[in-house]
């Protein structure tokens, strides 16, 4: 059976399907417990402190690791994840929990690109949880994933912010080894997203790819062909101020819309560095967009993480 089915909305409710587990579900049929598998846990937690954001506590399991680069002075702290695995497949799992304090700030990054390798038995499992305190800031700018051919990854994002919490999330994806002339011609792509305010749910995304995904992706109301793509989502009090900046820089490569204090942009690239042309400088717009965290009325002083540009 060949399924797709990509849902995005603010509505959504909580139904059956979810939160009917604390993270993605098994894949049916695997086999992946008789074979040695990657398990990683990253915890990481920054607090405000005479008005600057500080690391609280680090803790680090297995495959996940955590390093925090020295940063220009007012910055916020940056958490960069690696895994040492060099990659995930089928069985393997990784989960990074991050919490912001309140009037605190934090960048979240990764070392390089995530590799989802081929399958022989059901799927990586991937559980990412954000909590924002009170007037918080997170800006959560992973690298790019790229699916191999006939790979399996089951990832969620869960997030919660209190009141006056500001957060910028960021997924780009890339479909297939383009340098190795690797095409994705079948595999299963489950992404969700789940992002709360006050207990409120306020923005729901899931996107699934399932069956022939070269079929799938050709077609003009998906991808049209096209092997990269990114989401982009910001909430915050100045959402709707960057939609006309952001729609300027997307040009044809996408789209974006804004209401409600949350902008959600979607982008559409040929190849990965095509992709990243127009990603960095919407990801650095709206990194200068995000208000001020600090007591003293200081800014979100955030550039774009080092690591995208090495």
């Amino acid at each position: 059976m060949k399924t797709f089915a990509a849902i995005s909305s603010s509505e959504a409710t909580d139904g059956a399907t979810d939160g009917a587990t604390d993270g993605p579900g098994e894949a049916s049929g695997s086999n992946s417990n008789a074979l040695q598998r990657v398990a990683g846990a990253a915890q990481i937690s920054i607090r405000s402190a005479g008005g600057r954001s500080r690391l609280e506590r680090l803790y680090q399991q297995g495959a996940a690791k955590v390093r925090l680069p020295n940063v220009p002075k007012g910055a916020p702290p940056e958490a960069v994840l690696i895994n040492t695995a060099g990659g995930l497949t089928g069985g393997d799992r990784i989960s990074v929990d991050v919490a912001v304090g309140d009037k605190a700030g934090a960048v979240i990054t990764s070392q390089a690109c995530e590799k989802i390798y081929r399958s022989s038995g059901g799927s990586a499992q991937v559980g990412n949880r954000l909590r924002l305190g009170q007037g918080a800031i997170c800006a959560w700018l992973p690298q790019e994933t790229i699916l191999y051919d006939r790979a399996q990854l089951e990832r969620r994002i869960d997030v919660e912010l209190a009141a006056g919490a500001q957060l910028l999330v960021v997924e780009p994806l890339i479909l297939g080894r383009m340098a190795m002339g690797e095409s994705v011609s079948a595999g299963i792509l489950r992404d969700r997203w789940r992002i709360r305010r006050e207990g409120r749910l306020v923005h729901a995304d899931d996107f699934r790819l399932e069956g022939d995904i070269e079929h799938l992706t050709a077609g003009a109301a998906l991808m049209a062909g096209n092997r990269a793509a990114a989401t982009l989502v910001l909430i915050s009090e100045r959402a709707e101020d960057c939609l006309g900046p952001v729609r300027a820089l997307l040009g044809e490569c996408g789209g974006a819309s804004a209401w409600a204090g949350r902008l959600v942009v979607r982008l559409l690239a040929p190849t990965g560095q095509a992709l990243r042309s127009v990603l960095l400088p919407v990801i650095e717009l709206l990194l200068a967009g995000l208000a001020p965290c600090a007591d003293d009325g200081g800014t979100f002083a955030a550039a774009l993480p080092r690591v995208w540009t090495i």
